[in-house]
């Protein structure tokens, strides 16, 4: 309403809704890339770089040309929608900074597992994370440059996964391959979430 009149023309602001999703996975996997590739802001990343003393720790056989690794979080943003906003938090793939992940998982709508077929066994940590706590999941095969091709129903045979988790193949350095990963983990967190608060029938 405008000086008392009725204004047809100016809809009245809404703020977006916003949810949490996280990224996760084992070392080296592709979080941090994911992350960057698709947020709308510049990410905050919290890369060291990885030193000799980390070596007896810190596997990278299948990913020896990595130089950094994420000691605590990485943080994105992105609108899907003008009334939908998803704030990216990519968890550290180390053993020993999973510490972190009850923290990065307070509040979380779903998650991301991100896969490496080079290093499959490396989500399987993260994949029973989330299962443990009925977090919601897509898992996402990185497409690796030269690593072995498998079908979704392949790796979700390999890790065990249950019918209903989706898995989908992607690239985390396009964006619009990970757009589509994101839009899986909000449909399949939403649906599950419904699914879950139906009254059972006799």
């Amino acid at each position: 309403m405008v000086f008392g009149r009725p204004d047809r023309g100016i809809r009245p602001q809404t703020e977006p809704l916003t949810l949490k999703l996280l990224v996760a996975g084992g070392f080296g996997v592709g979080k941090t890339t994911l992350v960057g590739s698709v947020s709308e802001i510049r990410p905050l990343r919290t890369e060291e770089l990885l030193t000799e003393a980390g070596r007896p720790v810190d596997d990278i056989s299948g990913v020896e040309a990595k130089r950094t690794t994420t000691v605590a979080m990485d943080f994105g943003r992105i609108t899907l929608r003008e009334d939908l906003v998803l704030y990216l938090f990519g968890t550290p793939g180390q053993d020993r900074f999973w510490f972190l992940w009850d923290e990065l998982a307070q509040g979380a709508l779903g998650a991301v597992v991100l896969a490496d077929t080079r290093r499959l066994a490396d989500c399987f940590a993260a994949v029973d994370y989330f299962e443990r706590r009925g977090i919601a999941f897509t898992l996402a095969v990185n497409c690796f440059d030269g690593a072995p091709r498998h079908s979704a129903e392949a790796v979700r045979d390999a890790l065990d996964l249950d019918p209903d988790v989706p898995v989908v193949m992607c690239d985390a350095r396009e964006r619009d391959s990970v757009k589509r990963v994101l839009v899986s983990v909000v449909e399949h967190a939403l649906a599950t979430g419904i699914t879950a608060r139906r009254p059972a029938t006799v």
